[in-house]
């Protein structure tokens, strides 16, 4: 199982504190990897709990609104885990309201962390790939990359970027050595949810579009997080894969 071995690599996880990012770092962790969750708060509860897979693992407080400080961050990784050779970029906010009401205010926060962010990490990370001809970049996008939802433009906005900007990137850094792709969950049991998983209703409907009958969990996500990040995935450029149960070819 070599093709799927991550030792000796360093894979950077932002928004990795709970739900779809922990369980991926916790993911790269089990494949052989070392590990560095960024997030506004990271609980030591959370690095120990990664740190049972083990390796090494470092968890570092950021918000990643603050641009003009990423060089800084990423010297940090650098100058504490010697290098990067994995970029998960998971972060991300949602907001809902009618679109015809929906807040300035809400939509920068929104674009920001899901979109901007994901862009500028890839662009500053991607200059330190390019130097070695090697790296595994894995941008988070959604169903909502595909379709529209309601009462969620940002989101749909952001989401439908990281899809397209990721074959951009791919589109100029694949010859490189540089594999950059997405995962896209599909209705997802987190916190980002619940409001959903509550709604009698809502919560049904979604049940009866997905053909595996269940909500997803963020344990779904690790095998697709340490294909992308492995040399099992070294042909596979500028992909969307789809962890949603079969909703999508419903």
């Amino acid at each position: 199982m070599n093709l799927f071995d991550l030792s000796g690599k360093v894979a950077v996880v932002t928004g990795g504190t709970r739900g779809l990012g922990k369980d991926m770092a916790i993911g790269l962790a089990s494949a052989g990897a070392d590990v560095v969750i960024i997030g506004r708060q990271v609980p030591e509860a959370v690095v120990e709990e990664v740190k049972q897979e083990g390796g090494k693992v470092l968890g570092i407080n950021f918000d990643l609104r603050n641009f003009d400080q990423y060089d800084e961050l990423i010297e940090q990784v650098v100058s504490e885990m010697g290098h990067i050779d994995i970029l998960v970029n998971n972060a991300g906010v949602q907001k809902r309201h009618p679109s015809a009401e929906f807040p300035k205010e809400d939509w920068d926060f929104v674009m920001d962390i899901n979109a901007n962010a994901v862009f500028f990490m890839c662009q500053k990370v991607g200059k330190l790939m390019l130097e070695k001809g090697y790296g595994k970049i894995v941008n988070i996008a959604s169903l909502i990359s595909f379709q529209g939802g309601i009462n969620i433009p940002a989101y749909a906005a952001s989401k439908g970027a990281v899809m397209q900007f990721t074959k951009t990137l791919s589109n100029e850094w694949a010859k490189h050595g540089i594999n950059i792709n997405c995962i896209a969950p599909g209705y997802m049991a987190t916190e980002m949810n619940t409001a959903l998983i509550h709604d009698e209703s809502r919560n049904q409907q979604i049940l009866d579009r997905i053909p595996a009958g269940r909500w997803g969990s963020p344990e779904d996500m690790k095998g697709a997080v340490i294909f992308l990040a492995s040399t099992a995935s070294d042909y596979i450029n500028g992909y969307t894969i789809a962890v949603d149960g079969g909703w999508l070819g419903r």
